[in-house]
């Protein structure tokens, strides 16, 4: 493992990305702690990202959205820009946060000092544009992350029909991809797409998520807080982590209808634009078997996770997402928790499955969710089988693995434009 680099091997890396720590999101964790590891190696890194607000559109405490502001966080310098903040909900408003980021981050990002190599990290688009502009500019090379498969996520979640705007966001993601010296997936089934949308297969390197085993592993239970959320002598089943239209969460409160009168509660740590409708809908069903808490800071999750029996890993019945590995797995592994994974069969379901360390449920189908949940509660020998496995399969998926293969890609395409 690398621990630390001469100074001839040292990158000056500039990292585009929308999300940064202190956010409630997977992406700004991961990409956070990427970031410092490969600061605490030796490299020097900058991140251009907005000022922490998401998912609700609000300014975090103690940050305020400047045009430009700068600070250290665990060796990376840490360059926040001004940008149209907006709620996570609504087509037109969205889209120009998203656009007002790719503009200031582009603008400001001259202000730095040259880096070796350039790198955005997605979902959305535009924080490729800001790395695609910048490093044309610069005439540096360019790695664009792909983190999930825009727009044919947007399509798959219904947020947008397909038109227009589709076949606009379409043209740039296939520019981006053709432009990109190198390009990560996060998924092994994203080449086959991105490829057909531009990407040269010699150009593409697969680097599969992972989870921070020095904050995510097994903890003693925190009983007290257990009690104050009315969790105690139940199995708890867990779902920690965004609410969004991807997921398709409102399967999972169906399926807690059929639970009622059950020792079975489900847990929902975190923030969404789903959330509020999930709510709803378990008031409208008189469900007192879910309860919700509201989004935590990163290093509080464990405590969380810590009340859970069992953890949800849920998305949408679309064959969009049958590329998708969700971020949760890996945390729940770390854990040692038994995942519950419904969804479409695809790369999250194969990777339950390869490691033992689950049961997968058919999406769209609360019955066989209950069913599944019902099991697993009377069932503690396999539920400890599970956990073992799950605690077993975690190093395979670290934050270290995933920060080591992600810097060869830079290096690779650092390496490509010395020999250019």
């Amino acid at each position: 493992m690398l621990f630390s680099v001469a100074d001839d091997l040292r990158m000056r890396i500039l990292f585009f990305t929308d999300h940064f720590k202190p956010e409630p999101t997977a992406a700004a964790s991961h990409i956070s702690e990427r970031c410092a590891l490969w600061a605490k190696w030796g490299h020097e890194v900058t991140a251009i990202c907005a000022a922490p607000n998401f998912p609700e559109g609000k300014v975090m405490a103690g940050y305020r959205n400047a045009w430009r502001s700068v600070q250290m966080d665990n060796g990376v310098r840490v360059v926040r820009v001004k940008t149209f903040i907006h709620p996570n909900e609504g087509f037109f408003l969205r889209s120009l946060d998203y656009l007002s980021y790719a503009i200031s981050a582009a603008c400001f990002s001259l202000l730095e000092p040259r880096p070796d190599v350039v790198i955005s990290s997605s979902p959305h688009l535009f924080v490729g544009v800001a790395g695609f502009v910048y490093s044309k500019l610069r005439r540096l090379p360019h790695v664009l992350e792909v983190r999930d498969l825009w727009p044919a996520s947007i399509t798959a979640t219904r947020a947008m029909k397909p038109g227009l705007a589709i076949r606009a966001l379409e043209k740039l993601e296939s520019m981006l991809y053709r432009q990109a010296t190198r390009v990560i997936a996060l998924s092994p089934s994203f080449v086959g797409h991105m490829c057909s949308r531009g990407a040269r297969r010699d150009s593409v390197d697969v680097v599969i998520n992972g989870a921070n085993l020095d904050l995510f592993r097994p903890k003693p239970r925190n009983e007290a807080l257990r009690m104050e959320l009315g969790l105690t002598g139940c199995f708890v089943v867990g779902y920690l982590g965004t609410m969004g239209l991807a997921h398709g969460l409102e399967n999972a409160i169906d399926a807690m209808g059929c639970l009622k009168g059950k020792a079975i509660k489900l847990l929902f740590v975190g923030p969404g634009p789903a959330k509020r409708a999930l709510a709803a809908r378990a008031k409208e069903l008189g469900l007192e078997n879910v309860v919700f808490v509201p989004p935590q800071l990163r290093e509080n999750m464990p405590e969380y996770w810590s009340l859970c029996d069992a953890s949800l890993i849920h998305l949408r019945n679309s064959e969009v997402f049958e590329s998708v590995v969700p971020s949760k797995i890996f945390e729940s592994m770390a854990m040692g928790l038994p995942v519950i994974y419904v969804g479409p069969r695809g790369e999250g379901a194969a990777i339950v499955q390869k490691c033992g360390c689950g049961v997968v449920v058919p999406p769209a189908d609360p019955g066989a969710l209950a069913s599944a949940i019902e099991k697993l509660a009377g069932a503690a020998t396999e539920c400890r089988f599970l956990a073992e496995n799950s605690l077993k399969s975690a190093p395979q998926f670290s934050r270290e693995r995933q920060a080591e293969k992600s810097l060869e890609s830079l290096e690779k395409a650092s390496a490509r434009r010395l020999h250019e």
